[in-house]
């Protein structure tokens, strides 16, 4: 049995976490949570590329008390941020929020975590303990072990009041300290991990960072449910998460697209098709293969391997399904006639 398979199951509203279910895809908005039609906006785009649960900051009280509308209008669980404020916490826990992210390194209050505890016990709402390299409690030095210390000193305090709907998440912006903590934490506690490699980075070196990070963190049959940290709009958190998860045959709903580098033999302006037919297959949730190709030379072997694709000739294109060529299309008229095939497929 894998690590993961082993922890505790916990609900988060309409979806569970942990044990043999599927790994969840998060992400967070980065809209100012008062701004519930923008929030409310960003969050179902994000649902419709596939996100799972998404998280909002709550930086004052009203954040918090927007809760409760932003929850009106989506479909996936919502989970509130929250730092140094404890109070915040509990408005966020009556307006109906669906899971809690606490911060060790800045809460320490021990009677207004109990508060926090005993509030989302009745009302069945699960806790994530999220220790950060960026703000771990100024005692501890920045090591794996100061992670666990960290995580082990909030999670202690919820155990003692009977209380077990806990997710961790343990992350650090150095790829191989974030591995060797993760594995660390997978044998020191029994709940759902939430992994990632935090503040990884633009989407150029986030994605390479988070990739390494969380593939070698997966593989090992160690996380629950995944965020991929980057700096640009989440959308592209969902992507990469998803097509991570997909290489790691952790996830069979999620497309593939083979499309080749361009080079001098290209007679078609493959680059813009090949973006077109990625983004149309992010709103694409099932098994198939796509092949862009922009020559002759591999492009019909390419193709052939692919459910649906295409070879480049001059201006035109050769439209390949399950093998077999099926039309020439104009180069004009692929993008369209790509995204009809994969909606027939």
């Amino acid at each position: 049995m894998l690590l993961r398979e082993k922890t505790r199951v916990v609900k988060v509203g309409n979806r569970l976490l942990g044990g043999s279910n599927p790994i969840l895809i998060q992400s967070m908005c980065n809209t100012k949570t008062k701004d519930v039609e923008a929030t409310v906006k960003q969050i179902n785009e994000l649902e419709a590329l596939g996100c799972d649960i998404i998280r909002v900051a709550v930086l004052d009280k009203e954040d918090a008390y927007s809760i409760s509308k932003i929850k009106e209008k989506i479909n996936i669980p919502l989970v509130a941020d929250i730092h140094f404020d404890p109070e915040l916490a509990l408005i966020a826990i009556k307006e109906g929020v669906d899971k809690i992210r606490l911060n060790p390194g800045n809460i320490s209050d021990k009677e207004k975590i109990k508060e926090i505890v005993m509030e989302c016990k009745k009302r069945q709402i699960p806790i994530r303990i999220g220790v950060n390299s960026g703000s771990l409690p100024k005692d501890l030095a920045l090591k794996p072990e100061s992670f666990i210390e960290a995580a082990k000193r909030h999670v202690e305090i919820l155990e003692e009041l009977d209380f077990h709907d806990i997710v961790i998440s343990l992350k650090a912006s150095n790829v191989d300290l974030c591995y060797e903590v993760y594995k660390l934490a997978a044998k020191t506690f029994p709940y759902p991990l939430h992994v990632g490699v935090t503040e990884a980075g633009t989407v150029f070196k986030g994605l390479i960072a988070s990739s390494i990070g969380l593939s070698k963190i997966l593989e090992d049959g160690i996380g629950n449910t995944i965020r991929v940290s980057l700096t640009d709009d989440p959308k592209y958190e969902i992507w990469a998460a998803k097509e991570i998860l997909n290489e790691c045959h952790l996830k069979d709903n999620v497309p593939t697209l083979t499309s080749c580098p361009t080079c001098g033999r290209t007679q078609v302006d493959l680059i813009p098709i090949a973006k077109a037919v990625e983004e149309y297959l992010q709103t694409v949730h099932k098994k198939i293969h796509v092949a862009v190709m922009g020559c002759i030379v591999n492009g019909p072997g390419e193709a052939k391997e692919a459910d649906i694709g295409i070879a480049g000739g001059k201006g035109k294109a050769v439209i390949f399904k399950k093998g077999v060529p099926f039309k020439t299309v104009d180069e004009k008229d692929v993008i369209a006639e790509l995204k009809k095939e994969i909606d027939l497929f």
